[in-house]
């Protein structure tokens, strides 16, 4: 299964570049994909990466699971961005993994893809979790929705990314070998 991770100005790259890396650890292929006109993309401390390439040119037919990175105002970013958000609406419904992390989860909220599954968030965002049965864990799994509550679960939320598209045996020899203590 290929995945997609989508920065908006404003990400929070910690959240962005650990999923990325894990992955890519793990051999799942993962595209940065801009969702501006350019590959620049500036992340909400100033940290500039040059994505794999921009939403315009993007077949999210290519993609089973779609990962929405938080950050201000990159959350906000993301979640105007119409084009995105019809893709991801598709994903949702079609069973794709859909993934978000800190403020990000809100997005789902909004979107409905929530109601009735466990979620977290970062710590003050709950409430826009609309329906969901909201937890204090580091990540949370309900169906094809992962969410994570922020950059210090990072790890633990790109760990449970690969234990869902390969297994849980990968995920747990790849905690040990990047020597991840919980």
């Amino acid at each position: 299964m290929k995945a997609a991770i989508f920065l908006a100005k404003g990400y929070e790259e910690i959240e962005a570049l650990t999923v990325v890396d894990m992955l890519r650890r793990a051999k799942i292929e993962i595209d940065v994909i801009s969702t501006g006109d350019t590959l620049d993309t500036e992340s909400s401390h100033g940290v500039k990466v040059k994505a794999d390439k921009v939403l315009a040119d993007t077949n999210f037919d290519e993609y089973g699971c779609l990962v929405l990175p938080g950050g201000m105002p990159g959350t906000k970013n993301l979640e105007a961005n119409e084009t995105l958000m019809k893709e991801m609406d598709k994903a949702y419904k079609s069973g794709k993994l859909v993934c978000a992390i800190c403020a990000a989860p809100s997005v789902f909220g909004h979107r409905g893809y929530l109601k009735g599954r466990k979620a977290v968030c970062y710590p003050g965002f709950e409430s826009e979790l609309m329906g969901a049965e909201v937890e204090y864990v580091p990540v949370a799994e309900d169906g094809n929705v992962i969410t994570s509550r922020g950059m210090g679960t990072a790890i633990l939320f790109a760990a449970k990314i690969i234990e869902r598209i390969i297994d849980k045996k990968t995920a747990d020899e790849l905690l040990k070998a990047i020597v991840f203590c919980e």
